[in-house]
């Protein structure tokens, strides 16, 4: 898998959601990258990393990065995820494969007619996205134009980076993956827990997020039970875009158990 390795220290692997890549994390990677090694990587079928024959679906991805981790000898390394990144790091932990793990608006706890909402309203982004790539960057210069198209992931889009919109705009609508990952999500099975993985786990959602309900958050705790709970009061669906002085306080308390193991 493509990815980049930036800072000194203990290593730290970021895990992008879907249609996102490495440059997921370039409101935060520089300020953990002051105390931690910091590895941002590309799934498969996303930015720079080829698709493989099942990366349409969760299992495959989860296939294709517990491989990569023993392959690139990173089992048990710390780990954060957003949103489907949240969801695999949570399936690394529930498998023993990682060290901390910090786990941001996690996807895979929705019921009934979220899950509707969540296949829904994502596929019409997409479309939307998908339309309007070549003027993306024109359009996100705009305030309107970047509040319209970021209100269901931000709870503050017009204050977002428009350059940097544009770019993780332009990622989701070339992921050729990202509709049979919609689907797959949508209609597959919620993530498994586990009260017994070895690994500090710290979930962390936004009070704001309209596209994994904060009421999912309670699913989530129910099904990793040691898990340590963090509210991001002013933050929607990506709280290293809304909130990241905090998002990185969150992450290096929550892995400093281990710098000196």
């Amino acid at each position: 898998m493509h990815h980049t390795r930036t800072g000194r220290g203990k290593p730290l692997l970021l895990v992008h959601g879907l249609g996102g890549t490495c440059h997921s994390w370039d409101t935060i990677l520089q300020a953990l990258a002051e105390s931690r090694e910091v590895i941002a990587l590309d799934l498969p079928g996303h930015g720079k990393t080829p698709e493989e024959v099942d990366s349409g679906t969760f299992d495959g991805l989860t296939r294709s990065l517990d491989k990569w981790l023993g392959a690139e000898d990173l089992r048990g390394i710390d780990m954060v995820g957003s949103s489907m990144g949240a969801r695999l790091v949570l399936e690394m932990a529930r498998r023993g494969h990682s060290g901390a793990v910090v786990a941001l608006d996690p996807g895979g706890f929705w019921q009934g007619w979220e899950r509707t909402f969540f296949r829904t309203t994502i596929t019409a982004s997409i479309a939307l996205v998908r339309a309007l790539r070549p003027a993306l960057p024109a359009i996100t210069r705009n305030v309107a134009g970047r509040t319209a198209l970021m209100a269901q992931l931000s709870a503050k889009p017009w204050a977002l980076d428009p350059a940097f919109i544009s770019q993780e705009l332009r990622a989701l609508a070339d992921t050729h993956t990202v509709g049979s990952l919609v689907k797959d999500l949508a209609n597959g099975e919620n993530q498994k827990g586990s009260a017994n993985t070895p690994a500090p786990i710290t979930i962390g959602w936004g009070c704001k997020d309209r596209l994994c309900l904060p009421q999912q958050a309670q699913r989530a705790t129910a099904a990793f039970p040691k898990a340590a709970m963090h509210w991001f009061e002013h933050s929607g669906h990506f709280p290293m875009w809304d909130q990241p002085q905090e998002t990185v306080r969150v992450i290096l308390d929550a892995t400093s158990h281990s710098l000196s193991t």
